[in-house]
């Protein structure tokens, strides 16, 4: 797993991409793991902490921060915006891991995978990241 800094070290131009899309809208889907199992998706925002860490908040005792606690396992989707593969389509995903915090819980995301998605050309371009492999590039028409 790696922090939001080791990836943007990594891969530079994609950790751009990626935080562009992020940065773009406000609100974001997040995938936790109900107890059962089964997926819950929720609204959230991140924020992009100057320790080099990407991270996410929950209001007190909410059931996504009670997912997270319980299984720190995630899939965040930023928000397409106007729905067009102009900034392209961005996903993150790995382990949360909660943060003492006063007032409300707080989650350090560590990342395990992070998928950039694009149109160029007429043809989708998929760029994946993962801290065993690093970057890889596909083109598919």
């Amino acid at each position: 797993m790696a922090t939001w800094q080791q990836f943007a070290d990594s891969a530079p131009d994609l950790a751009a991409s990626v935080r562009a899309r992020f940065t773009a809208t406000e609100h974001h889907v997040l995938a936790t793991l109900r107890r059962d199992g089964s997926p819950r998706v929720s609204g959230t925002e991140v924020d992009f902490a100057a320790e080099g860490r990407l991270r996410l908040g929950s209001m007190p005792d909410a059931v996504k921060g009670r997912d997270l606690k319980r299984d720190g396992r995630f899939a965040l989707h930023a928000n397409p915006g106007d729905g067009s593969m102009d900034g392209g389509d961005s996903k993150v995903s790995g382990i949360a891991t909660a943060v003492p915090n006063e007032g409300s819980d707080l989650f350090d995301l560590d990342i395990r995978e992070v998928v950039h998605t694009t149109v160029e050309d007429g043809q989708l371009r998929i760029r994946f990241w993962t801290p065993e492999a690093g970057l890889r590039d596909i083109w598919r028409k």
